[in-house]
C-alpha cells in the first residue's frame, strides 16, 4: 500500500471506512493523512483526517479517535475559517458525539454535536450529522421531546430521492428505533429496525447491517419474538469478522445474558467475547476517560460476572 498515490488511498480507505473492515481504512487514512500533508494539500489532509477518525471510531479506538478528530473541530471553530474547515470540523463534531455517546457520555456528546452544528449553515450532510447526534444525544438522557424535535429537523434534510444517502437514511432508521424504545413503542421500534437491515443490506455496508441487527434483536426481544437472539448473533459475528468492537461487546453481552440458561457453553463465550472487546477499548482510552466508562453499572456488572 505504500506506493499507491494519494487518490487511491483514499479511495481504498473511504471504501473500508464504509464498507469493509475499520482497521483497513486506518491503515491506508493514515498514509492518506501523511502523503496529502508532504505534499502540502490540506484540504485532502483534511478529508482524510476526518475519515480517520471516523474509521478508528468504528473499530474501537477512542482515544485515538479524539486526538484525531479535536483538532479538526477546533480548526473548524478558528475565525473565518476556509470552507473546507467548517465542513469537516462540523463532520468531526458530529463523529466526536458519537465517540462520547458510545462511553455514556451523553452530555458531552451534545456539546460536540452542538459545536458542529453551530459550524453548518443548517442545510446538508454536516447539519444531519449534528441533528441526527443530538436526537441520540436526547435518547441517552431520557429526552424524549427532544429527541423528535432533532430527529424531525434531521428528516427534513434527507434528500426527496429514497436512493440518495443511504448511510444518512439508515441512521435516521437506528435513531427512530431508540426514540421507538423510549417511547416504549415497539412495534415502530421493529419497523424501523428492519427498515435499517434493509437499507444497510442493499448498500452492501456491513458493518451499518451489523448495528442494524443489534437494534432489530434488541427490538425483537422487546416483543418476545423468538428470532432476537439470532439477530444478536448474526450482528456479533458480522461485528467479529470487520473488528468492529463497539458492536462486539453489547451484541454478545446481551447474547450470552440471554443464552447462558439453556446454553451454558454458548452463553460464556459470549460473555467472555464482550469482556475481551470491553477491556481492549479500554486500553485505547486516556485514563480519566478509561475509569469514567468502566464504572458504567453495565460495564461493571459484566467484568465483574
Amino acid at each position: 500500500m505504500a506506493e499507491l498515490d494519494l487518490g487511491q488511498l483514499l479511495a481504498i480507505g473511504e471504501r473500508a471506512a464504509f464498507h469493509g473492515p475499520p482497521a483497513q481504512a486506518v491503515q491506508a487514512l493514515e498514509q492518506a493523512v501523511g502523503v496529502a500533508r508532504d505534499s502540502g494539500r490540506t484540504a485532502e489532509a483534511t478529508a482524510a483526517s476526518w475519515l480517520l477518525g471516523l474509521s478508528l471510531n468504528a473499530a474501537g479506538r477512542y482515544g485515538h479517535a479524539i486526538e484525531v478528530l479535536r483538532p479538526l473541530l477546533e480548526t473548524g471553530e478558528q475565525p473565518a475559517p476556509p470552507p473546507e474547515n467548517r465542513l469537516f470540523g462540523a463532520l468531526a463534531g458530529a463523529t466526536l458525539g458519537s465517540v462520547y455517546r458510545q462511553l455514556g457520555m451523553h452530555t458531552v456528546a451534545r456539546t460536540m454535536d452542538e459545536r458542529g452544528l453551530a459550524l453548518t449553515d443548517g442545510t446538508g450532510e454536516p447539519a444531519f450529522a449534528c441533528r441526527i447526534g443530538l436526537a441520540a444525544d436526547a435518547v441517552g438522557l431520557g429526552e424524549s421531546a427532544t429527541a423528535h424535535e432533532h430527529s424531525d429537523a434531521a428528516a427534513l434534510l434527507l434528500p426527496e430521492r429514497p436512493t440518495e444517502w443511504w448511510r444518512q437514511r439508515v441512521r435516521y432508521d437506528w435513531v427512530r428505533t431508540e426514540i421507538a424504545l423510549l417511547d416504549e413503542d415497539t412495534d415502530g421500534a421493529l419497523d424501523a429496525a428492519d427498515s435499517a437491515v434493509e437499507r444497510a443490506e442493499r448498500a452492501r455496508a456491513p458493518r451499518h447491517v451489523a448495528k442494524s441487527l443489534l437494534f432489530l434483536g434488541v427490538a425483537q426481544l422487546q416483543l418476545g419474538m423468538e428470532a432476537g437472539p439470532q439477530s444478536l448473533r448474526r450482528a456479533a459475528t458480522l461485528a467479529e469478522g470487520l473488528g468492529a468492537l463497539p458492536l462486539v461487546w453489547p451484541s454478545r453481552a446481551l447474547l450470552g445474558a440471554l443464552v447462558m440458561d439453556e446454553d451454558e457453553v454458548e452463553g460464556a463465550a459470549s460473555l467472555g467475547a464482550a469482556r475481551s472487546a470491553v477491556l481492549t477499548i479500554a486500553g485505547n482510552l486516556p485514563a480519566d476517560l478509561r475509569d469514567t466508562w468502566l464504572a458504567r453499572p453495565d460495564l461493571a456488572a459484566l467484568l465483574e460476572g
